[in-house]
């Protein structure tokens, strides 16, 4: 069975390079680029403003060992990747950001962002983590009327809320194209694999903006043909796994290739890489659109707030819609606020759906591939 990529651009299948070119394009348009490290970036605002952002999370292994001279090596991997590109200098996206926005998701990244600040202009937004309470909406929209101060004396550009509005509708439209896209995954064998969908997301999020748009409506297109010629991914009988937990991206791919080595199909990845970022919508047409921004991203349930309820009922969703066989939680070393949640997620899966429940807790090296190998398989033989 010869499966057609989805995405036969030009890029070799690598996300990143696509990306990249996009930026370079705008930079040499002349137009501004911010970098921005996590889903809670208003990057509606940013876009509305005539700003490109680049996302900057690293994945790998490699510039590790030079962040280690600075940072301590018991720090999350994805914090030391990000900061030890920025040391080496070998960081496109850091290179043509002119500026950065951070947000307080952790103390690992709040201390680092400490120290960008030294190489860039940075603005460091102080997010909310109790979002249920009323002042956390309030707060939150005063730190994005902030950050749209900060870009204007930064970079001389205004924006208006007509323009926000439009940014608005325009990420809903393309939530509801990445939602389409994902639902491909619910389907009995799975249609889409687990590096479509990465790949995917990583083009969606966030600096193609709105003119990513008319490309997923095409993958759409190329999706229905496939359910059409009966392709899949996988055997029938494979183990549907749906991952939850930290990012995942670069060298913590690995846990996906595992899952599919062991017999096993990806077919929701929960997290602010894959799913996460595209399962909401913001309110349209309110009278005051950085008002319905601030709400919408408060309803991410990033492992940083609490009680983090949303996860799950966001997971139980995810659960009833893909129908996985087993739950994985994907839990980076150091990430402590993922750690310590995994009791509740695993108790939530066991007790309330039923489903084997696996935690695992690793960084980017490849030294435990192996060991993650076999406990994968013992849980899948457990089925």
């Amino acid at each position: 069975m010869t499966i057609v990529p989805l995405m036969d651009d030009g890029y070799d299948g690598v996300p990143a390079k696509r990306v990249l070119n996009y930026l370079q394009v705008h930079k040499e348009k002349g137009d501004p680029i911010v970098g921005v490290y996590c889903a809670y970036a208003p990057m509606e605002l940013i876009q509305s403003m005539g700003i490109v952002p680049a996302s900057l999370c690293a994945f790998s292994k490699i510039p590790i060992e030079t962040a280690e001279t600075i940072l301590p090596a018991n720090l999350c991997p994805l914090i030391k990747s990000s900061y030890g590109f920025i040391l080496e200098g070998t960081c496109p996206f850091f290179a043509m950001a002119q500026a950065i926005i951070a947000e307080t998701t952790c103390d690992g990244k709040k201390k680092m962002f400490e120290l960008i600040s030294e190489v860039k202009t940075t603005f460091v937004m102080d997010l909310p983590q109790v979002p249920d309470q009323i002042e956390a909406v309030q707060n939150w929209k005063k730190m994005i009327l902030k950050v749209q101060k900060f870009l204007e004396e930064t970079f001389n550009c205004s924006t208006s809320d007509e323009k926000i509005e439009s940014a608005l509708k325009s990420s809903n439209r393309k939530n509801e194209l990445m939602q389409k896209i994902f639902a491909y995954a619910s389907i009995k064998p799975s249609v889409i694999s687990w590096q479509e969908m990465y790949d995917i997301a990583f083009l969606a999020q966030p600096s193609t903006g709105q003119e990513i748009n008319p490309v997923l409506e095409q993958l759409i297109d190329k999706l229905d043909k496939r359910v059409k010629d009966g392709i899949y991914f996988g055997k029938p009988d494979s183990v549907r796994v749906l991952v939850t937990g930290c990012p995942i991206g670069g060298d913590a791919t690995k846990i996906f290739k595992v899952i599919e080595e062991s017999g096993g199909i990806v077919v929701a990845p929960d997290s602010c890489t894959g799913m996460k970022a595209f399962m909401g919508r913001f309110d349209e047409n309110t009278g005051d659109p950085i008002a319905a921004m601030a709400d919408r991203y408060l309803k991410i349930p990033c492992s940083c707030m609490t009680p983090n309820t949303k996860r799950l009922e966001d997971l139980s969703l995810l659960i009833d819609k893909f129908k996985p066989d087993v739950v994985i939680d994907f839990v980076l070393q150091a990430c402590h606020s993922y750690n310590v949640e995994s009791y509740k997620v695993g108790n939530h899966v066991t007790n309330n759906h039923l489903l084997p429940f696996l935690k695992i807790e690793t960084d980017y090296s490849d030294g435990d591939i192996g060991q993650l190998k076999t406990r994968i398989e013992a849980l899948f033989e457990s089925i």
